[in-house]
């Protein structure tokens, strides 16, 4: 099945899809917008045009596990969003991922403009990597006949 991460941000929300085998994640583009419902729609739209069957949203939580404005926001996002598709939406752990996005960059020496441009993609593929990998693991989570949101 195909996944969409979202990782959710005040001006860039970037996005990332993997392939139907589950395998391969990779950055699909960055919304630049700072309205919560014109974001919504955007994600909305781009869960129908990526043809997904499951979206997870970056769940920025403190390092000691508590959710702060930021992780309610995203809860409230991807509550939202939930009821604006037709597909499952889950929440992410997403502590580091711009941290680890930074520190990818960083390694391909992309600096200024193009890194700010690009960033919150590779942080959406980071979710995305992490979600799939955990998936691989845990039979749970390989099926997709539950719906709404899932923290």
């Amino acid at each position: 099945m195909k996944i969409m991460a979202v990782d959710y941000g005040d001006a860039r929300t970037g996005l990332a899809v993997c392939d139907r085998t589950e395998y391969l994640a990779s950055p699909v583009g960055v919304i630049h917008d700072r309205t919560f419902d014109s974001i919504l729609r955007k994600v909305a739209a781009a869960v129908v045009e990526f043809d997904v069957g499951m979206v997870v949203v970056g769940h920025p939580l403190n390092m000691n596990g508590s959710a702060g404005p930021r992780a309610k926001l995203c809860e409230s996002f991807a509550e939202k969003l939930g009821e604006l598709v037709g597909v499952p939406v889950r929440l992410w752990d997403e502590r580091g991922t711009t941290v680890s996005a930074i520190g990818y960059l960083n390694e391909t020496d992309t600096r200024g403009k193009k890194r700010k441009e690009v960033v919150d993609a590779v942080a959406a593929t980071i979710i995305l990597e992490s979600f799939l990998n955990y998936r691989k693991n845990h039979v749970e989570m390989s099926g997709n006949s539950d719906s709404g949101v899932v923290k």
